[in-house]
């Protein structure tokens, strides 16, 4: 399968009409249908639903797609990686990170970064760690910013400073408003919103303990801090998550006790060959971080 190939398929994905996909690849329409059918036979399967005037993906056109953007995005990287081995740092650093306030480090040098070296651009993805991790595995990412608890021991990785403390987030009004810390006693009986990562609902389980059985699980997701708020202001739920310091009217929050706080790290592959962009970040951002974390302890020590 050529991955020119592959780049029509996605053009006549995104486009849902041949003839139009055809004139934007500057081939004709009966070359294009061509190698779409050619495509089904080489797979044996229906890659489209055919109508008059558009096309549709079928469950197997949709994994098709996710793989072949997998595949061209894995192959721009390495085409752009390989025309930038010279002296000059550029090029494309892909990060994958969840939620999390470290970002706000690592995007300081990101900023930092580019000053010093502006033919060097980023990409930014957002997704849960086991996405992240999956991105970096398969080559399409070269950082993750990843949020514990999480396994990292395949990775080179760099604490970031901040951890991120969990919160309940209820609607205005709400009678545990009235506590300034929430226990797992407290949330018995009420319909919750979860994490959906299985290693964070485990940790949650073990937070409610006794109280785990006398919850009511309403909703599992893996959307933004911001969009749980939206769900609790609509009257789903509270929320269990992490706390950003952003407030949503007709919501409140109040902290968890016993506490927890989630640390993050910058992870990449252990034993790789990187560009000379992406070594350079490496080394900007353990010096960066190295920095942070001495300010840090001088803060500490003058506090005491």
């Amino acid at each position: 399968m050529e991955l020119r190939v592959l780049r029509y398929f996605l053009v006549v994905a995104r486009e849902e009409n041949i003839t139009k996909s055809a004139k934007l690849l500057h081939i004709t329409q009966p070359t294009l249908s061509r190698q779409l059918m050619q495509m089904e036979e080489e797979f044996g399967v229906a890659l489209f639903r055919r109508s008059k005037h558009s096309v549709h993906l079928t469950e197997e056109g949709m994994l098709l797609r996710r793989r072949a953007q997998e595949l061209v995005e894995l192959a721009d990287k390495t085409k752009q990686e390989m025309t930038c081995q010279d002296e000059v740092i550029s090029g494309r650093i892909a990060i994958g990170c969840g939620e999390t306030i470290n970002l706000t480090y690592v995007a300081s040098c990101m900023a930092d970064f580019r000053r010093a070296y502006p033919d060097v651009e980023f990409s930014l993805y957002t997704g849960i760690a086991d996405d992240v991790k999956e991105r970096i595995e398969q080559g399409i990412l070269d950082f993750g910013i990843v949020i514990a608890p999480v396994d990292i021991s395949k990775y080179s990785f760099i604490p970031l400073p901040d951890k991120d403390p969990w919160v309940v987030i209820m609607p205005e009004g709400h009678l545990l408003t009235a506590k300034e810390r929430i226990t797992p006693a407290d949330l018995e009986g009420q319909n919750l919103i979860l994490a959906s990562r299985e290693s964070v609902r485990n940790r949650l389980e073990h937070w409610f303990g006794p109280s785990y059985p006398k919850i009511s699980k309403a909703v599992y997701t893996n959307l933004s801090v911001y969009n749980k708020y939206l769900l609790v202001e609509a009257g789903v739920g509270v929320a269990l998550s992490f706390d950003f310091n952003f407030d949503v009217p007709h919501t409140c929050k109040r902290p968890i006790e016993p506490p927890i706080e989630n640390s993050s790290f910058l992870v990449w592959k252990k034993d790789q060959i990187h560009s000379a962009a992406i070594n350079a970040f490496i080394r900007y951002s353990k010096k960066k971080m190295a920095s942070l974390a001495a300010q840090a302890e001088e803060t500490a020590d003058e506090t005491l």
